[in-house]
């Protein structure tokens, strides 16, 4: 029969009790990932609006402002930022409910997140026809 692994402590951990935690570790890293991504996404959006100034001013065009784009950039960066954050707080939540015994999953926080994507995608799309009418 094989032996049950032991903490630090000394004490037998189930091998499944293992798995969990290290499945609230993925799912921490997934959140940090597409925090990131995100952060990414938004600093990538912001220059392309100072690139696009730069370039109508090349092109003869003023353009004193950089429209909406800085604002959905810099949203983006603190909505990656948020996101993270939340993964973190679920992370240590899910861990001490692990450690507990008593698991209760995410309800809230998996829909508020659904919700804010789509709703930003919503936005950026309607941006972006906005702007290709006034082109």
């Amino acid at each position: 029969m094989p032996q049950p692994d032991t903490n630090r402590q000394g004490i037998a951990v189930p091998p499944d009790r293992a798995s969990d935690h290290l499945a609230n570790e993925r799912t921490f890293l997934a959140w940090v990932r597409t925090g990131v991504a995100i952060v990414v996404f938004g600093f990538a959006i912001g220059r392309f609006a100072i690139a696009i100034r730069e370039f109508l001013q090349f092109q003869g065009h003023t353009s004193r402002t950089a429209g909406l784009s800085v604002w959905f950039g810099t949203l983006a960066i603190v909505g990656g930022v948020l996101l993270t954050l939340a993964g973190w707080l679920r992370y240590r939540r899910t861990r001490a409910q692990l450690i507990s015994g008593r698991f209760e999953p995410a309800g809230f926080v998996v829909d508020l997140v659904g919700f804010l994507v789509a709703l930003f995608g919503l936005a950026l799309a309607a941006y972006l026809v906005y702007i290709g009418f006034r082109l």
